[in-house]
């Protein structure tokens, strides 16, 4: 977090989700001393306490923020002198989950969050939300998330089951697809009613172990021959969060959620969760 709003809407979002899953909260200001920017210019130690004691001063308020939002969670500060990217990059090797504002107030006073928010999806190591959206949303909106046809997807199916489960709402699965040659005659040549029951039939694969395993979700799905990022973007106007995974496979078969996942997050009007696909070591 870096005092601005965004960053606030991201620390009582996180909050609440904490709260939700029994976790504790570790609130991150990660603020670069002035030096860093300017080489050898010396501003003295009265400057540089002045510097740390007001980045203290905004996790401070930040706390009283989530104590309010999530009464009872545990809440850990930590100001870390350095770029917000590399701090949170290596904080997300042993969290549960980073969350960040869709924008931050930049340069000396704190972090540009748009920035980092993509560097984090594109290296970190654990799922990220970036929470958008000001309006709270229904209690029983649902959960929607983006599902590509590769095994990839799985582990965005689980995070998304996981938290349609703790909210208590139903889960609407989309899976897009669109020939990657738009209106060329080669359409004439194709079956697009079996391409279609195709996808169907991903999707109901996708979805089969996670519905036996939350039986208590319900599952909306949607099939379309769509652009990813407008169909994903019409179905989170009526939700409360919005997951993709990190990357996808492409082609007919499935949706682009690299490039899906960059344009959603500029875009959404609601928090979006990016997981990336679990890897085994």
């Amino acid at each position: 977090m870096d005092g601005s709003d965004s960053a606030l809407d991201a620390v009582r979002w996180a909050a609440v989700e904490a709260r939700r899953h029994g976790a504790s909260l570790r609130l991150v200001n990660a603020c670069p001393w002035p030096q860093l920017h300017y080489g050898a210019a010396v501003l003295g130690v009265e400057y540089r306490e002045a510097f740390l004691g007001m980045a203290q001063e905004q996790l401070d308020a930040a706390a009283a923020q989530a104590a309010e939002a999530a009464p009872g969670v545990e809440v850990e500060e930590d100001v870390v002198v350095s770029f917000a990217e590399p701090v949170l990059v290596d904080e997300s090797k042993r969290a549960r989950l980073v969350v960040v504002g869709d924008r931050g107030v930049g340069r000396l006073t704190g972090v540009l969050v748009g920035s980092v928010a993509s560097a984090l999806v594109a290296r970190g190591e654990c799922p990220v939300v970036v929470v958008r959206g000001a309006a709270r949303p229904r209690p029983d909106a649902p959960v929607v998330v983006g599902i590509d046809g590769a095994p990839d997807s799985e582990a965005a199916i689980a995070f998304a089951f996981d938290a349609a489960a703790a909210r208590g709402v139903g889960l609407v699965a989309v899976l897009t697809w669109r020939d990657e040659f738009g209106e060329l005659p080669i359409r004439a040549f194709l079956d697009w009613e079996a391409t279609m029951e195709r996808e169907r039939e991903v999707l109901a694969e996708r979805l089969a172990g996670w519905s036996e395993k939350y039986p208590q979700v319900p599952v909306r799905r949607v099939v379309t021959e769509d652009r990813p990022v407008r169909r994903l973007l019409a179905e989170a106007q009526d939700a409360q969060l919005l997951v993709l995974g990190s990357r996808g496979h492409g082609a007919v078969a499935g949706l682009l959620l690299g490039s899906v996942s960059h344009a959603v997050l500029h875009q959404a009007p609601c928090p979006v969760a990016v997981v990336r696909p679990v890897v085994q070591r």
